[in-house]
């Protein structure tokens, strides 16, 4: 049998060559955010005209891709599994298509068929050895696809970690392997004004040393996060590592001892940070990535006590409905792993789950706090499952609270310019 070496040698190609696994009525697989591959989907793009009825998924892409044109979307189309910069007007207009689904249910669709998977592209860190290669910046659902596609490319790049954890492909795995050299898109962390950290302080002062912590991304999460440096025996069950998450780890203030389920461990299915993150992350024995079924997974990641789930929303109504992906009925982002974390600090002991949100929005001219969603909103979040709301008046406990409970519990943090308001259209709901 050949050597992992003789074997890598031998799928060597350009970018252009390993296009030729591709066919027509494919569906390629794309990880996360920074770990899409570069060099892989710019040839694509430059080449998309010679395809028919391709489509590339991907939850978050980063780069605007020339693929990213309602031009060409019989050649070449972009479906989004959770839309960002690069997606969201093309997802607005119509061009681009979207899957709906909680984060950590996306491999078992996958693997069950459901959501296809023929070519999986995606960056990935040198081989070791032993013939492994890290897919260190996104395991999450690309681990299930690359067990299922016909052809797995790999855009090997020295800037990727090699990190450990369920990520590892093994050269026999691989069809084709491309190399690149260039950095790593680095993502800074969100800005952070006087809102932001008037509600970071509000949910810090609810997190107590040996809390486990899920951080979404955004400013009011990394608010929180920079308010938790003084804390102790802090470990990490979440789906993306970043900057903030480092800046606790640097800090002392993350052990991970207390943790019960993989304890000393930091783990994670994603990567979105700074150089800074991803050299932190190569071959450090204190941090593992896995696939998001697993670090999403309620039962597994609820079996931490004290599991803190901090994410954002953009609308919540009276009862504790979260809009957090749509703003009516155009979408803007997606479900992600919010749900699934709500639900995980929802099973543990002592845990708590924060939905977070400034009150107002445009300049304090609308209110984010609603009666009822905007007609057409895509609910995230469900009233069943809310726990603790959090704006920069307060904190609203709804959990266990009836209805006309909820709504005197949100009306208090709303905007005092709007309270009047919302009591009215209680009364009208006969919430009051």
């Amino acid at each position: 049998m050949p050597s992992v070496q003789d074997q890598y040698r031998h799928k060597l190609q350009s970018a252009t060559e390993a296009l030729r696994q591709v066919r027509d009525g494919d569906f390629i697989v794309v990880p996360t955010g920074v770990a899409e591959p570069p060099t892989l989907l710019g040839a694509l793009s430059e080449q998309r005209r010679s395809f028919r009825d391709v489509k590339v998924a991907q939850i978050l892409p980063v780069r605007k891709f020339g693929y990213f044109d309602p031009e060409t979307v019989e050649h070449v189309r972009h479906v989004a599994f959770f839309y960002g910069g690069a997606s969201r007007a093309g997802g607005k207009e119509g061009w681009v298509d979207f899957i709906p689904s909680y984060f950590s249910e996306m491999p078992g669709l996958i693997a069950r068929g459901l959501i296809p998977s023929d070519v999986v592209f995606t960056m990935a860190s040198p081989m070791d050895e032993h013939g492994y290669f890290s897919l260190s910046l996104g395991a999450d659902y690309t681990m299930a696809a690359v067990a299922r596609a016909r052809a797995v490319v790999l855009e090997v790049n020295p800037n990727v970690p090699f990190a450990f954890g369920a990520c590892q492909v093994h050269i026999s795995q691989v069809a084709a392997v491309v190399e690149s050299s260039e950095p790593v898109t680095e993502v800074g962390l969100p800005k952070i004004g006087p809102v932001q950290q008037a509600i970071g302080k509000y949910v810090a002062d609810m997190i107590d040393d040996g809390s486990t912590l899920q951080i979404g991304y955004g400013g009011i999460p990394d608010a929180v996060v920079m308010q938790l440096t003084a804390k102790q025996d802090l470990g990490i069950h979440t789906e993306m590592i970043g900057d903030g998450i480092l800046t606790l780890i640097e800090a002392g203030a993350v052990t991970n001892r207390r943790k019960n389920h993989l304890p000393g461990k930091s783990v994670a299915t994603f990567a979105l940070g700074s150089k800074k993150l991803y050299q932190f992350m190569h071959r450090n024995p204190g941090l593992e990535m896995h696939p998001v079924d697993f670090t999403n997974d309620p039962y597994l990641a609820g079996q931490n006590d004290k599991l803190m789930a901090i994410n954002a929303t953009l609308q919540i109504d009276l009862l504790g409905q979260c809009g957090s992906e749509s703003l009516g009925p155009v979408p803007y982002s997606g479900t992600g792993g919010q749900v699934d974390f709500v639900r995980a600090a929802n099973r543990s002991r002592g845990g708590k789950a924060f939905i977070v949100l400034p009150s107002t929005a445009k300049d304090d001219s609308i209110s984010r706090i609603v009666p009822v969603l905007s007609p057409g909103t895509h609910v995230t979040t469900g009233k069943n499952d809310i726990n603790y709301v959090v704006s920069e008046f307060g904190v609203a406990q709804l959990r266990g609270k009836s209805a006309k409970q909820r709504t005197q519990e949100m009306i208090a943090i709303a905007h005092p310019d709007f309270r009047a308001e919302l009591r009215e259209a209680a009364r009208k709901l006969n919430y009051a």
